[in-house]
């Protein structure tokens, strides 16, 4: 499947490194080229208010935002993850949850300290918990080309486990992997989470057209 021309490259509205190399290998066969903003050559765009309550509505801020802003057609996603004991915590606000100090080391540190401690009570057999990822391409004028979602389902561990990936990474146990998220390669990852899920579905539809 070969996307419509005028979508091969495609700017990702993000300046977090490690979702580029977890999107670029899946889209590039496709023929799709996705940089990021810090290849970005115009002035830096404004970056959009996130105030949605869901994954799909704050992606759709983003990709419209940043491609009313640049002029190009814009890939944007929205991720997080969900705690089923925490009514969805911390769903959307995954990134600031434990607040916006610090480089993203030390963020991604600050946020699997403070949920570990909210878990801490909750006991074995009821600590589900998924990644979400929502994708969205939207051109200049504000048209949405396409949607897609994916999702990662696994349960809280009690300790952090693995090196690999970066967020809440460390804290999802997959049962079926007897592995965290960050005890996956690169390439294992890519194959079943979230992101790669969303991106892959993401090609098919704009390869629908």
């Amino acid at each position: 499947m070969t996307p419509r021309s005028f979508l091969g490259r495609l700017l990702f509205a993000t300046s977090n490194p490690h979702k580029l190399e977890e999107v670029v290998p899946i889209v590039r066969p496709c023929g799709i080229e996705v940089f990021g903003l810090d290849r970005y050559e115009g002035p830096s765009p404004d970056e959009p208010v996130e105030d949605a309550d869901t994954f799909e509505g704050n992606a759709r801020l983003k990709a419209i935002g940043y491609a009313a802003q640049t002029g190009l057609t814009c890939l944007a996603e929205d991720s997080g993850l969900e705690v089923d004991a925490l009514d969805g915590a911390p769903g959307v606000h995954s990134a600031r949850y434990a607040g916006a100090t610090g480089d993203r080391a030390a963020r991604d540190q600050a946020n699997n300290d403070k949920l570990l401690a909210a878990m801490a009570e909750v006991p074995d057999g009821q600590r589900a918990a998924r990644f979400v990822c929502a994708m969205v391409v939207a051109r200049p004028d504000g048209t949405i080309v396409a949607e897609s979602r994916g999702t990662f389902d696994g349960e809280i561990v009690r300790t952090p486990r693995g090196a690999n990936g970066f967020g809440y990474d460390p804290l999802l146990w997959l049962p079926g992997e007897g592995r965290t998220s960050a005890e996956l390669s690169p390439e294992e990852k890519n194959a079943r989470s979230h992101r790669g899920a969303a991106a892959r579905t993401l090609v098919e539809a704009l390869a629908r057209g």
